[in-house]
C-alpha cells in the first residue's frame, strides 16, 4: 500500500509475477477492507499515509493474525519500536532497490513454504 501513484505502481511492478498477485491500494482503509475479505501471504506498507497510518494497519491486522507477514516501508527510522509488532514484521527503509525487496521477499517465501536456505 502506497499513498504515491507513481511509486504505487512501481512497487506493484517490483513484486508481480509468475508466483505473486499484488493487490494495490492507495490507502490503509481500502486494503483492510481487501485484507479481511480474503487471505495474503504478504501486506506491504508505506508507515506515511492519510488517514490510517500504516502501522496502526499492521496493528489492526496483527490483532486478527498475529503471525501475519507485514512490510513496513518508510524514509524514516523504526529504531527498535518494529521489534514490538511481532516476528514476522519487517521494515524496507526507502528508497529501496528491486535487489532489496527480492531478498525480503525471498526471505519471507521461504518461512511460508518451509524452503531452505540459499
Amino acid at each position: 500500500m502506497e499513498d504515491n501513484p507513481e511509486l504505487r505502481e512501481i512497487l506493484g511492478e517490483m513484486l508481480q509475477g509468475d508466483q505473486n498477485e499484488v493487490v494495490a491500494h492507495a490507502d490503509a482503509e481500502s486494503a483492510l477492507a481487501a485484507w479481511q475479505e480474503r487471505a495474503f501471504d504478504v501486506v506491504v506498507t508505506d508507515i506515511s499515509l492519510p488517514g490510517i497510518t500504516g502501522t496502526e494497519l499492521a496493528r489492526r491486522v496483527l490483532a486478527s493474525k498475529p503471525d501475519q507477514w507485514v512490510i513496513l516501508c518508510s524514509g524514516y527510522q523504526y529504531d527498535d519500536a518494529i521489534a514490538t509488532l511481532g516476528a514476522n514484521v519487517r521494515s524496507l527503509p526507502k528508497a529501496f532497490d528491486f535487489d532489496e525487496m527480492e531478498a525480503l521477499m525471498n526471505e519471507i517465501s521461504r518461512s511460508l513454504y518451509g524452503l531452505p536456505p540459499p
